[in-house]
């Protein structure tokens, strides 16, 4: 029986922060059975939704993920501790018939993942690798607007809730960009008069920019690495000219361009990916054959 079966279908979706990464899971999660697995190293921690940028219970869209929200703030949870955790939920989502899909900006957490040997990983699962791409300037120019969003949603607020004065900004949630910037404005804040106070945090706003933007490099640097040194296949989307049309999230014409830009072009790699066992889409359904992962039925889910 077993050679009827091909290796198990994975979906990544990978990208830098703020190019709409957790938005594509859930457009591409709506459309077919998947469950959503989620590979952001902060956003796996309890707590500071604001600053992880965690997608809220609506955002989901009824689409069940994991990972998300799940750990103590001040424990460390590790590369390996994410394999072990990810390989667990892949087990279980392939298992009630659904397709992993893993998201996240943490390439670190993705390739140790894909190519720990000690995980096996290659051997058991098929892969899919979705890059989302946006130009540099565009993308410095949108997570900063975003950050200016994060702090009219209550960032400082929710910041300061957790601050502890000495705290080890090295480990659990406490890393995440928005936390470490802030200590030397809670620190000064009630020793100096308003227009030093707004002065001075006017100043960690701009560090967290200026801190998102870095890290949009670093990212983006791994991505290539992963294409260029370790080999993947990446299909890389390019996003840019939804952002142009005003950001990810704003107005008709951004959100059209997102789904003939982004959503469809997706659609159309997976419908590659998945037709070595017949799953395709075809007059908005997507059919799914007994051919797939284990004996389940053919199922029809409309988009």
């Amino acid at each position: 029986m077993e050679s009827h079966y091909q290796k198990t279908k994975v979906v990544f979706i990978m990208g830098a922060t703020g190019v709409g990464k957790s938005q594509l899971s859930v457009d591409i999660a709506t459309r077919f059975p998947a469950e959503i697995i989620n590979s952001d190293k902060m956003q796996v921690y309890k707590g500071l939704d604001i600053v992880t940028n965690k997608s809220s219970v609506s955002e989901r869209r009824g689409v069940p993920h994991h990972l998300l929200g799940e750990f103590e703030p001040d424990t460390d949870f590790t590369a390996h501790d994410f394999c072990r955790h990810a390989g667990s939920a892949i087990e279980r989502i392939v298992k009630s018939g659904q397709v992993p899909i893993i998201v996240g900006g943490s390439n670190s957490y993705i390739e140790a993942l894909v190519e720990d040997p000690s995980f096996n990983f290659k051997s058991k699962y098929d892969c899919c690798f979705i890059w989302v791409d946006v130009s540099l300037p565009v993308l410095h120019y949108s997570v900063a607007k975003r950050v200016d969003d994060m702090v009219r949603a209550g960032l400082v607020e929710e910041v300061r809730k957790m601050y502890v004065p000495e705290a080890d900004y090295t480990r659990g949630i406490r890393r995440s960009i928005g936390v470490p910037e802030m200590d030397k404005y809670f620190r000064a804040e009630k020793d100096m008069d308003r227009t030093s106070k707004e002065m001075l945090l006017k100043a960690s706003i701009e560090e967290i920019k200026n801190n998102t933007c870095k890290l949009v490099n670093c990212q983006l640097g791994k991505i290539q690495r992963m294409r260029y040194e370790l080999g993947w296949l990446l299909h890389r989307i390019d996003a840019t000219p939804v952002f142009e049309k005003c950001g990810e999230k704003c107005g008709k014409k951004a959100k059209d361009a997102w789904e003939d830009l982004v959503i469809q072009p997706t659609l159309d790699i997976l419908n590659d990916f998945f037709r070595e066992n017949e799953i395709f889409v075809a007059n908005d359904t997507m059919i799914i054959p007994t051919t797939m992962i284990q004996p389940m039925g053919q199922l029809q889910v409309s988009i």
